[in-house]
């Protein structure tokens, strides 16, 4: 029997990876130019980070945690979001000691087990940004506006940004019992999950994505209605920043998010073209987080957006150079041409440029077959009669034309022919 990927995984393969690769480059160019820097964490932690941070109440949580004991016997689990291990390595790494305001950006693959559909994987890839340090909502607008110019240079235009309040501390516990009074009287109409949440967590219940349930939903209390003047301030200022910057958004009363360490300002990005699963970024600001974990108070704001979605939505097809094609392909012909060759492409390659070969010493027109194929820009001809005369065979591959260049010189040549090209 064949071994096959796992369910809800997926291989990303070469012609893929060259588009990922691009869009990773992108979002480090704006990302840098923000004053971000990047972060690696651990791929897998302690069970207890995510359980405390992200909230027992959560469906990651709960439900969707790739969780198992080592072999010493500590509880682990594969990271299913990025931001817990930020706080962490912060703490850590007491780099609230060195400076007010730390940017961090990461990217790589998170694990939740959920029911595989489109664009939702089990393993999947996040880009991630943290602002830790400030509570100043220019904070919340920048990293906002930095996201909206990230979007505009991977030519994305069909996109909406929603954006809340969350309250804080001192004002959703009165929200909360306000919102668990109103809820009370739809407890037989709303789902299994949500009579769930009622008592743990009710504002989870304005998230959740069963129809008759959003319905009901759209009749309850809004938060923004009974967040204290703190608040208040804090979200028309975010709203100022962000009209001053010309970043169209609307308010989405019912935009909670999944985790339940947000405070005041939460946001989502969404896109009509991924159909019911529109999401393809959220975040917002959490400022009780890094304390929850024993680190001192250090409010914080920053997202996660997904790679998967994200790609799928970039229209690659007028971005140009992503194809990783080679600049020479050389064919050679006879024993002799074949012993030169190795030296000669190890010159190239170490002058910089992308050179490929053929290793089975086909014929001339089964080797030009395998140039074409590789969608090369030019294919050097080094045969008996080449080698005699000291002039190579330099043909371009997009126009056809075929040219002499000199055997002595042809490293130097090349480079200057390919760089000038480029």
């Amino acid at each position: 029997m064949k071994i096959q990927a796992i369910r809800g995984v997926k291989d990303i393969m070469p012609g893929e990876v060259e588009k990922w690769r691009w869009v990773e480059n992108k979002a480090d160019q704006v990302f840098t130019r923000y004053g971000f820097k990047e972060i690696r964490l651990p791929i897998f932690e302690k069970t207890k980070l995510f359980s405390r941070g992200i909230g027992e109440t959560t469906d990651i949580v709960e439900k969707e945690m790739y969780t198992f004991e080592d072999r010493g016997g500590e509880k682990v689990t594969l990271r299913p979001e990025g931001t817990a291990s930020v706080v962490r390595a912060f703490i850590e790494h007491k780099m609230y000691a060195s400076q007010t305001v730390h940017k961090f950006y990461y990217l790589g693959p998170m694990f939740r087990y959920e029911r595989p559909q489109a664009g939702r994987f089990r393993q999947f890839y996040q880009i991630g940004v943290e602002a830790m340090g400030s509570h100043n909502p220019s904070i919340d607008a920048e990293v906002m506006t930095m996201l909206m110019d990230f979007f505009n240079i991977l030519g994305l235009n069909q996109f909406e940004l929603q954006i809340n309040s969350l309250g804080c501390d001192k004002c959703r516990p009165g929200y909360r019992e306000t919102l668990k009074k109103s809820i009370t009287s739809h407890l037989s109409d709303l789902c299994e999950n949500c009579n769930k949440r009622y008592q743990k967590n009710p504002l989870r219940v304005l998230d959740c994505k069963v129809e008759r349930d959003i319905e009901i939903a759209s009749g309850l209390p809004r938060i923004t209605e009974h967040i204290c003047n703190e608040c208040k301030y804090h979200f028309e200022k975010v709203q100022a920043l962000l009209s001053e910057t010309r970043v169209p958004y609307s308010i989405n009363s019912r935009l909670v998010r999944g985790l339940d360490y947000y405070t005041h300002t939460a946001f989502e990005i969404t896109s009509d073209e991924l159909g019911a699963q529109n999401a393809i970024c959220g975040g917002g600001r959490y400022n009780t987080l890094v304390e929850e974990f024993e680190g001192p108070s250090t409010p914080c704001f920053g997202f996660a957006l997904g790679l998967e979605r994200l790609i799928f939505l970039v229209p690659f097809d007028k971005v140009e150079g992503i194809e990783n094609n080679p600049d020479v392909f050389v064919v050679s012909l006879g024993e002799e041409a074949e012993s030169r060759v190795f030296n000669l492409i190890h010159q190239l390659r170490s002058g910089g440029l992308s050179v490929e070969r053929d290793y089975d010493g086909g014929s001339m027109k089964s080797q030009m077959r395998k140039a074409n194929k590789s969608a090369s820009r030019f294919a050097l001809i080094i045969g008996e009669n080449e080698i005699k005369s000291g002039n190579y065979q330099l043909k371009n591959m997009q126009d056809g034309k075929q040219s002499n260049i000199t055997a002595a010189s042809c490293v130097e040549e090349l480079k200057t022919l390919i760089n000038k090209k480029i």
